[in-house]
């Protein structure tokens, strides 16, 4: 894994920038999820008998969030509306073509309920009002140290190592790099910079799925930490700007010589002391050329040399 490097975070870019972080709205109001229940979604209702205000899915998401404005929140009317999702939904509707499972812990762990594709009904004693992650389940997710991601296709999940609470969480990839990316990219900075976030933090985690063979003093495999040493994982941070920008660049692959790379990235051309150019992307440069009118693709393609974006 990469040493400790000097990267920007949101708390710290707020410090260069004035200390003025701007508010934003929660995930629920990323596109896609307006509070009505629609063909090829899972929804949550507030209430039994799917009555209440509803929050809809169209995947897989390990951690709600608790609090506003970051949470997954309901957002249709009716009894329940901005109320963060977590541990607070009474019943469902998955309108998808796939099987999903509700789950009592966060990331996809402790007591499960499935529902089929069609199917309607309330979540059973011990998970009403007590759900936490919900999985799509379109084929058997990876177990043990094992990913099932490629050099083209995204994995499902990654391993990542929890070092403050000494323990790995396997976290759907999507919900990662959401519960990531406003942590190393303000979510106040112009858009075509945090496309190019979305997509380096993307990179970056997928090369460890395919590469790391980590393991924490127990012996657990892991690919990421939840810290510097690789990218900072807040679960429940994720915010309206960030997720629009991970769902913009989410069909693009960044590749060279054909492969997924280590698209490592810090605050400065200089804050890093193992700064390569070429290989490496100042955080701050992005926003300052997206400022001059960059597009993400030309920052992306000034930065790291001989890439090749594809979507």
């Amino acid at each position: 894994m990469l040493p400790r490097i000097a990267r920007l975070t949101a708390v710290a870019a707020a410090t260069v920038l004035g200390g003025a972080v701007l508010a934003t709205a929660s995930p629920a109001s990323a596109a896609g999820r307006d509070g009505v229940c629609d063909s090829g979604e899972f929804c949550y209702y507030f209430n039994s008998g799917n009555q209440g205000s509803v929050s809809d899915f169209t995947g897989s998401v390990g951690d709600y969030g608790t609090e506003q404005p970051s949470c997954y929140d309901f957002k249709g009317p009716g009894n329940g509306k901005d109320t963060c999702v977590k541990n607070a939904a009474a019943s469902v509707w998955n309108r998808s073509d796939k099987t999903v499972r509700v789950y009592y812990n966060s990331n996809y762990g402790g007591t499960y309920q499935d529902f089929a594709a069609g199917a309607k009904g309330n979540l059973q004693a011990g998970l009403k009002n007590q759900n936490a992650s919900h999985r799509f389940l379109s084929s058997a997710p990876p177990t043990g140290c094992k990913t099932d991601g490629t050099h083209t296709r995204l994995p499902t999940t990654i391993l990542v190592y929890r070092k403050s609470l000494n323990r790995v969480d396997r976290v759907a990839f999507r919900t990662y790099i959401e519960n990531v990316l406003p942590n190393e990219w303000p979510s106040y900075w112009p858009r075509e910079s945090l496309m190019a976030g979305a997509i380096a933090v993307k990179n970056f985690g997928w090369y460890w799925a395919l590469n790391s063979a980590s393991k924490t003093p127990s012996g657990q495999c892991y690919d990421v930490t939840d810290q510097t040493s690789s990218q900072v994982y807040k679960p429940g941070s994720a915010t309206a700007s960030t997720n629009a920008a991970v769902n913009a660049t989410w069909g693009t692959r960044m590749t060279r010589n054909g492969k997924i790379f280590k698209a490592q990235y810090c605050s400065t051309t200089t804050a890093c002391r193992h700064w390569v150019t070429g290989d490496w992307l100042s955080q701050t440069g992005s926003r300052d050329k997206a400022e001059a009118g960059w597009s993400y693709s030309r920052i992306l393609t000034y930065y790291y040399t001989g890439i090749v974006l594809t979507s």
